[in-house]
């Protein structure tokens, strides 16, 4: 079995598969990184992909396709992406374990990178439980 980067809810793949079915032929799935701005330092990013990026990694669910950018993946290891819809506002929502704070408005985060040496002993601990 593979380590995906990233898991999506059941939400989150629905919410994919109406953004590309609503979006033309050309549509594949979407994008996820990560760049500098906000008032923490770092904003989520989610672009439509018409143009696979070899590249990039691709996590799947229910026939959802979500690429990751290479330079996000370090920070994005172990999330879960999901979508919520409340009465103010709907969107995806990142669960981040690399997550160290987020501002007020929730629109900026601040990350770390994953730690490798800990993902890889957790790794090894389910694999011998």
């Amino acid at each position: 079995m593979g380590f995906a980067v990233m898991t999506m809810t059941e939400g989150a793949a629905e919410r994919v598969k109406q953004i590309v079915g609503n979006s033309g032929p050309d549509a594949k799935g979407i994008r996820v990184g990560i760049k500098k701005g906000g008032c923490a330092g770092m904003e989520y990013t989610v672009d439509l992909v018409t143009e696979p990026n070899a590249k990039d990694d691709l996590v799947e669910r229910d026939g959802a396709k979500v690429w990751i950018e290479p330079s996000a993946v370090l920070y994005l290891l172990g999330t879960q992406m999901d979508f919520e819809t409340t009465k103010m506002r709907s969107g995806f929502i990142f669960v981040n374990p690399n997550q160290t704070s987020a501002c007020g408005c929730g629109e900026s985060v601040e990350l770390k990178p994953a730690d490798l040496a800990a993902l890889a002993q957790q790794r090894e601990a389910q694999v011998h439980a």
